[in-house]
């Protein structure tokens, strides 16, 4: 009898390894539901667990059934009304019930998602572009490297290969200076031998036996032969990053533009908080008149008046010049309504690409519409300009809470390469 025995590496907890395996094979399946997660969501809910139900029929799997084969005759008790070659005709409505049902319908499996599960999925394969690790800031990241062998360590780091090399080179050094005394002893004695020199005879034939002795005690291993791996600990170059979240608050930003734009820089929000430790947030907001606020006025005070964009980019350039001008990369999110009028459009795209975006990685604008049209916004033609000139510019725009993840996603999503 053949058994197959299963010796690959698991947690303490056969679930956990089978709940990874779940979500790698059904990735696709479980995305697409978490993806219809979010736009249903409230933002304060948005980083929690939940449930996600699959299609029965998207996770069947083959599996091998086992019978007597062949042709077999039975009877069934109580039919009164077919004989063989009879054909019965298909049962019309739904099974079970007192009423007919109608319509199609699915059964499907319910998977109950984790808030890390969720987390993982809901930022799997995203990233900050052109993110460069060439800052050495204070920071508490260090890398293990060799640093050479020592005399003294853990028995762990003992080298056996350079501890038997300098055992072998002890034991040929010592034996050769040895064995060379030992020929000149022996060639010494014979002469005193030939000469009849007797008091020399037996004093050489001792001085020759201690010699012989003492090549064959050497030890084969000594406290000095020991060297252990020596490694110490350098600082690493951390990628230290800073990114800009202007938000628009003008009038014309409504109840349903700002619930969009509050929950693109949730999600921006969570995804920098949760993948890099090494990231600030720099939150601006802007009427006619830019603003720096902390998280929770960001996020929860309302404010209304004109649109000047402007204002918020001149006080990114502030903030940027005296807090981050050296060893960062800097990023930005715009998301705006793009309702800007008279030449601030021409202006903030001017100042965009003269003084912002040479000294930004990335910088991501999304415009929010509750219905998007061919019409463009000014700000949109002025930006589109942009985009097409600088690769470290993106733009995009979202008219439904269903829009928010996949915009986002594709605002962030990981690229093959990395400048």
């Amino acid at each position: 009898m053949n058994h197959l025995i299963d010796r690959r590496l698991s947690g303490k907890g056969k679930s956990t390894v089978n709940r990874e395996r779940f979500l790698r094979r059904y990735k696709t399946q479980v995305r697409a539901a978490v993806k219809q997660m979010v736009g249903e969501r409230s933002i304060k809910d948005m980083d929690r667990g939940g449930e996600v139900h699959l299609p029965k029929k998207d996770i069947a799997e083959p599996s091998f059934g086992f019978g007597r084969g062949g042709e077999r005759e039975f009877v069934l008790p109580g039919n009164k009304e077919y004989v063989t070659g009879d054909r019965i005709p298909r049962p019309k409505g739904g099974g079970g019930g007192n009423e007919a049902g109608s319509g199609d319908a699915q059964d499907s499996f319910v998977f109950s998602l984790s808030r890390e599960e969720f987390m993982h999925i809901f930022f799997d394969d995203l990233e900050l572009p052109r993110l460069a690790r060439t800052v050495l800031g204070t920071t508490d990241q260090f890398k293990s490297i060799r640093a050479g062998y020592t005399t003294q360590g853990a028995p762990a780091n003992l080298s056996v290969y350079r501890t038997l090399t300098n055992s072998l080179g002890r034991r040929i050094a010592l034996g050769g200076a040895i064995k060379q005394k030992a020929a000149e002893v022996e060639a010494e004695l014979e002469r005193a031998f030939h000469e009849g020199r007797g008091e020399d005879v037996a004093r050489l034939e001792a001085e020759l036996t201690r010699l012989r002795g003492r090549h064959t005690k050497l030890p084969f291993l000594e406290e000095l032969d020991l060297r252990y791996r020596n490694r110490v600990l350098r600082p690493e170059p951390v990628a230290r990053a800073v990114m800009f979240c202007l938000m628009d608050v003008s009038a014309s930003m409504d109840e349903e533009k700002k619930d969009l734009a509050k929950r693109f820089f949730t999600l921006l929000y969570l995804f920098l908080t949760r993948k890099y430790k090494q990231v600030e947030l720099v939150f601006i907001r802007h009427t006619e008149e830019a603003e720096e606020v902390d998280e929770n006025t960001f996020f929860h005070d309302t404010k209304s008046g004109g649109t000047v964009v402007l204002s918020a980019l001149e006080m990114m350039d502030t903030v940027r010049r005296a807090r981050y001008a050296e060893g960062w990369n800097v990023y930005a999110a715009q998301a705006s309504d793009g309702d800007a009028f008279g030449s601030d459009p021409a202006k903030s795209a001017r100042f965009l690409r003269e003084m912002i975006l040479p000294m930004t990685r990335y910088y991501a604008y999304i415009e929010l519409a509750p219905e998007i049209t061919s019409h463009a916004s000014n700000l949109w033609a002025e930006y589109e300009v942009l985009a097409g000139q600088n690769e470290n510019f993106a733009m995009r725009r979202a008219a439904r809470r269903e829009d928010i993840y996949p915009v986002f996603r594709d605002l962030f999503a990981k690229t093959a390469t990395q400048k």
